[in-house]
């Protein structure tokens, strides 16, 4: 299970966030996703911890807790969904024939 962070400063740290999450278990990876054109933290991150318990814990916990100024919004995480291409591009496999 994956912990899904919402809410987060543009500020927090990978570190800032094992340290919070630590008090409830042991985290094994966190990310925090960052915009592609600014590099800017998007605000929101991902939490792994050890255990499914663990990390049921510092849901509870945590949801809805101020920490650096913001009110968290903790739980977990959906599936990533695949994203449809926008417009079309040459690779479709359209019939464009004309009858004249």
């Amino acid at each position: 299970m994956t912990i899904y962070v919402g809410n987060l400063s543009y500020d927090v740290t990978e570190t800032d966030l094992k340290e919070v999450f630590g008090e409830y278990g042991s985290v094994t990876d966190v990310q925090i996703p960052v915009d592609r054109e600014t590099q800017r933290k998007r605000g929101f991150g991902f939490i792994k911890m050890a255990t499914d318990d663990e990390e049921t814990k510092a849901i509870g916990e945590l949801d809805t807790a101020e920490w650096m100024g913001r009110v968290l919004k903790v739980n977990k995480a959906r599936p990533r969904e695949e994203r449809k291409s926008s417009g079309d591009s040459w690779g479709d496999k359209k019939n464009y024939s004309r009858s004249y």
